[in-house]
């Protein structure tokens, strides 16, 4: 049986069209590994980074927030998620957005389907993992205030009403909006990073700021954990980028290849500015520039060459640090832990970025101006159709999901003497020893 993916694979027809619906062991194997590697990047990972930058009071309540919305989502991308993802709709004006119920609870999908080279099942499993990563990348803009249960409702919400539909459009193949379009996103710059960090801020507005936001100082738990998890979290990205290559190939070597030299680029530029400006490089930074590399490169990972790595790592790094340092400040919104001011800002550059440090090879490039006619401007053109398409439906989905969860919970805000005391004791009634 042949799913999108089919259409998905023909991407990279040059690499694959020698084993096209035939089982190889090798690009099996490396996608096993890639959906572990990206399985490691949330529970771990993104929750030791998280939990690092929160105040001591709510660090279990922020890594449970974490690995709460991993496990949930993914259970939500089994049960529908991944058919509206990458299901066909009847209707070829529902195709544009909407991929159908056809495969709920994976329905129609049997053990020995193969999407190219791989079992099908596993493909759905790797794509499982960066639904279940990216609201829970949300979860950091709205730590320290938001009810457990209004959380956990939303994760639902969201991956079914926002996250699977945006990743319909511009992976779910031939009819699907953005797909057709031509829109280029290797591994995510617009499906995960801008989607996860709008959604962040959009929900760090509506439930409001923290109390003493400003005015006192909110000290982070423990930087060295924040470094450990930057490290779990670029360890992890060789499968999110690698694996997006869907197989053991020169485009999955090309993907770890600048997926490196943009994060390590990140990292050193985060450290130049702070060294220039406040003449102290700090370790978060370094950690900061880091996660700020990764996530500028997601979207080219498998397009761009080294050079076009490097400017994007530097650049995407540059944009992530004025979001954090700056645009928070001019605009007052309580970001927590700074998902939009990396994920969205970092994500949002380097899905435009794609269209002119993209690789001029027919072998690499999806359908578009790009490819078709060595048009970059109107590549450019697509980039910017895809980033607006994607910011209006995390913008308008978040908005609806958040107000009918906080209706379902009694309200999405802890009351201000939970706040006060602390979410580990208050929601979860535990501490840590040391604390």
């Amino acid at each position: 049986m042949k799913l999108k993916l089919s259409a998905l694979m023909a991407l990279f027809l040059p690499v694959f069209a020698f084993a096209e619906d035939k089982l190889d062991s090798g690009d099996t194997a490396w996608m096993m590994m890639s959906t572990a590697l990206v399985l490691l990047m949330t529970p771990a990972g993104l929750a030791l980074f998280y939990g690092g930058m929160t105040r001591s009071k709510n660090v279990l309540n922020t890594y449970a927030m974490v690995m709460g919305a991993f496990v949930v989502a993914f259970l939500v991308w089994i049960v529908a998620g991944y058919s509206i993802a990458f299901g066909t709709n009847e209707s070829a004006m529902m195709q544009n957005v909407f991929g159908g119920f056809g495969h709920v609870l994976l329905d129609g999908i049997k053990w020995t389907d193969l999407s190219g080279t791989y079992p099908t099942y596993v493909f759905v499993a790797f794509q499982g993992t960066f639904a279940a990563i990216t609201i829970a990348i949300a979860s950091g803009s709205v730590i320290g205030r938001m009810k457990f249960s209004t959380w956990m409702v939303i994760v639902i919400l969201w991956g079914l009403v926002v996250y699977a539909p945006i990743t319909h459009m511009v992976w779910g193949g031939d009819g699907a909006y953005l797909f057709d379009a031509g829109a280029l996103d290797f591994a995510g710059g617009t499906v995960v990073h801008m989607n996860g960090g709008l959604a962040g801020l959009v929900l760090a507005i509506l439930i409001g700021k923290r109390v003493g936001h400003n005015k006192i100082a909110m000290k982070p738990f423990s930087i060295m954990l924040t470094a450990v998890g930057a490290s779990l979290l670029w360890f992890g990205w060789y499968g999110f980028n690698g694996g997006s290559a869907f197989g053991a190939n020169a485009i999955a070597g090309l993907a770890v290849l600048t997926t490196t030299i943009a994060t390590a680029a990140g990292a050193v530029a985060w450290m130049l500015l702070e060294w220039f400006i406040y003449k102290k490089p700090t370790l978060l930074g370094i950690a900061s520039g880091i996660i700020a590399g990764l996530v500028a490169i997601t979207p080219a990972a498998g397009f761009v060459g080294a050079g076009g790595a490097f400017t994007i790592g530097i650049v995407g790094s540059i944009i992530a640090f004025f979001g954090v340092i700056k645009l928070k400040k001019i605009f007052g919104y309580d970001d927590s832990l700074d998902a939009f001011g990396i994920h969205f800002l970092a994500g949002l550059w380097g899905a435009l970025a794609t269209a002119f440090f993209a690789l001029n090879d027919k072998d690499l490039l999806w359908d578009g101006p790009l490819k078709e006619s060595g048009d970059r401007m109107g590549q450019f053109m697509v980039q910017v159709e895809s980033v607006v398409i994607v910011g209006i439906w995390t913008l308008v989905g978040t908005v609806i999901v958040y107000y009918v969860a906080s209706a379902l919970t009694g309200g999405a805000r802890v009351s201000e003497e939970d706040e006060a005391k602390g979410l580990d004791e208050a929601t979860h009634g535990e501490k840590e020893m040391n604390l």
